[in-house]
């Protein structure tokens, strides 16, 4: 077994086929057959149903997959180690939810980057299910999620709640029966909350599932929503936005998820988790 052939694997079950597959690849069709033909010899077992309308994993592909996935983001990690020029001797490969870049995300790099200049980062943005995936294939070392649920050989390092505060482009706009409010999407505890909060509104004219869009839309346009304490501060310094303090204010659980493994190479980790949670509680 090679990891070329895992790699061809995988990439026909995200794609859907042999062909797209090859050109994911820049490969024949002929040769993704063969790779993938080899590895059932090597298995012993047929992996895909490769039928008209595209290829279904069998039992055996489906327990093969996950397997193959950590292999391949082992050997990927192994080769970027292996091939750190003199003075840096350790990789640091962080996936970071997008929402959470703003703030708590931005903190733990700049700190790891200002203190160990023999660290390389590697950082990614993702959602939820992204975060995870990569995680449990070893494609990241660590992530800063919501919610989330460890898989062996992970530990969770729970984070002070980010606070979401109802933020306008004026000081006197209406917490309630604003035409301009904006709708931000922070989940399904959140949706649940502000259902309960705000039970007799009208729905809201725009929605977003992203923070950032949001905000750039109220300094462009006008309007109210309620964003990340942390992504909002600098506006609200700099006096372009206003928290409506009489709104209520909802809380998001996060935390860094790290794989066990690379923390055990890392004597630095935990003194900044212990920084990081420091920092985010005030």
């Amino acid at each position: 077994m090679n990891i070329v052939s895992l790699q061809t694997f995988i990439a026909i079950v995200e794609t859907g086929s042999l062909v797209r597959a090859s050109q994911r690849m820049n490969v024949t069709q002929s040769t993704v057959t063969a790779r993938l033909k080899t590895l059932e010899q090597e298995i012993g077992q047929i992996l895909l149903n490769r039928q008209k309308s595209g290829v279904t994993l069998t039992p055996a592909g489906t327990k093969l997959l996950s397997y193959a996935r950590i292999m391949c983001g082992l050997w990927r990690q192994a080769k970027f180690e292996t091939s750190l020029p003199a003075g840096l001797d350790t990789v640091c490969t962080f996936g970071c939810d997008r929402e959470l870049w703003h703030g708590t995300g931005r903190q733990f790099c700049y700190d790891i980057f200002s203190n160990h200049p023999e660290i390389i980062l590697s950082m990614r943005q993702g959602g939820t299910q992204d975060l995870e995936k990569w995680l449990l294939e070893g494609s990241v070392d660590v992530i800063l999620t919501y919610e989330a649920v460890t898989r062996g050989n992970q530990t969770i390092h729970e984070l002070p709640a980010e606070r979401l505060i109802l933020y306008a482009d004026r000081q006197d706009a209406p917490i309630t029966g604003n035409p301009d409010y904006i709708f931000v999407d922070h989940g399904s505890d959140y949706r649940r909350m502000h259902a309960e909060s705000y039970h007799d509104a009208d729905v809201a004219r725009i929605s977003f599932d992203s923070s950032w869009w949001a905000l750039q839309f109220i300094l462009e346009n006008g309007g109210s929503a309620y964003l990340p304490e942390a992504l909002a501060g600098r506006f609200v310094r700099d006096g372009r936005i206003f928290p409506l303090f009489d709104a209520p204010v909802y809380t998001r659980k996060k935390c860094l998820v790290v794989n066990d493994t690379a923390a055990q190479r890392w004597g630095w980790f935990q003194s900044h988790v212990d920084r990081l949670k420091a920092a985010t509680s005030n």
